[in-house]
């Protein structure tokens, strides 16, 4: 994941953030099946950007880890 000083970016995730300061980010592509019924969420929020990124690292990794079988 990276972050630009001007915008910053989620590879995979579109993000927005709100007019007052609240980070929305959104999948590109949803999560298959199996990984929404485990949980994983494909539209989370947080209040700043290290913190958005927090969660979608944790969306993905419980997403990978139903998917997979395995915790990475």
């Amino acid at each position: 994941m990276q972050h630009t000083p001007d915008r910053p970016v989620i590879p995979g995730w579109r993000l927005l953030i709100s007019s007052a300061g609240r980070f929305w980010a959104f999948r590109n592509r949803p999560f298959p099946r199996l990984a929404v019924r485990a949980g994983a969420e494909s539209a989370v929020d947080a209040d700043t950007f290290d913190e958005v990124q927090a969660v979608i690292a944790a969306q993905e990794e419980k997403a990978r880890t139903v998917v997979e079988g395995v915790p990475s």
